[in-house]
């Protein structure tokens, strides 16, 4: 492998999967089927919710009431939850149930939309990862290792993985910092 200088820095050249996976628009179309799978999920359960009088309805936050008591009778017996995160949810969800009922009820609708038109993929996908994290923090498995996983892939391959949704027109509009500095400095020394 050659190392490319430029000026007092070393960069070293990116290798040809990676490349594809993150920089080239040739893989969009991988990114478009994890994109709209995992949208797909995150708005069935997401709608769930927000159509759940134990979410966001009358009884809104008795459902999350529940899961963390279930997580806290886990971290009790030593199991699936640290004792950390058991703090957490005693101490922060559990007397705000009602709040953290509404956010993740209507986040997992605006994930799940998000990564379906693919606006600000490389985002969404973030906070879906946050909310299976969070899952799994609490003792619960299910599809959450396996949509952590594709999540965190979606985040590495933000540049391309909304080639074929939204942030093709989005992304170029709103820029990224490093291009609007380059563009703010050419223009000022022209």
């Amino acid at each position: 492998m050659s190392d490319i200088r430029q000026g007092s820095q070393i960069v070293i050249p990116e290798n040809p999967v990676s490349h594809f996976l993150f920089s080239s628009t040739r893989s969009a179309l991988i990114w478009l089927v994890i994109r709209v799978y995992l949208g797909y999920n995150w708005i069935k359960a997401g709608w769930g919710k927000v159509t759940s009088d134990t979410w966001t309805g009358d009884k809104a936050g008795a459902s999350i009431q529940g899961f963390v008591k279930g997580a806290l009778a886990k971290a009790e017996g030593g199991k699936d939850v640290t004792g950390w995160y058991a703090s957490f949810l005693e101490n922060t969800v559990l007397p705000n149930a009602k709040v953290f009922s509404y956010m993740v009820a209507y986040g997992e609708v605006l994930v799940g939309l998000g990564l379906i038109v693919g606006l600000l993929t490389g985002i969404a996908a973030f906070f879906g990862g946050l909310m299976n994290v969070s899952f799994l923090f609490a003792g619960t498995v299910s599809t959450n290792p396996l949509l952590f996983v594709l999540a965190t892939w979606l985040v590495l391959g933000w540049k391309v993985a909304g080639w074929y949704g939204l942030d093709r027109w989005a992304l170029t509009y709103l820029g990224t910092p490093w291009n609007r500095a380059k563009k703010k400095s050419d223009t000022t020394s022209a």
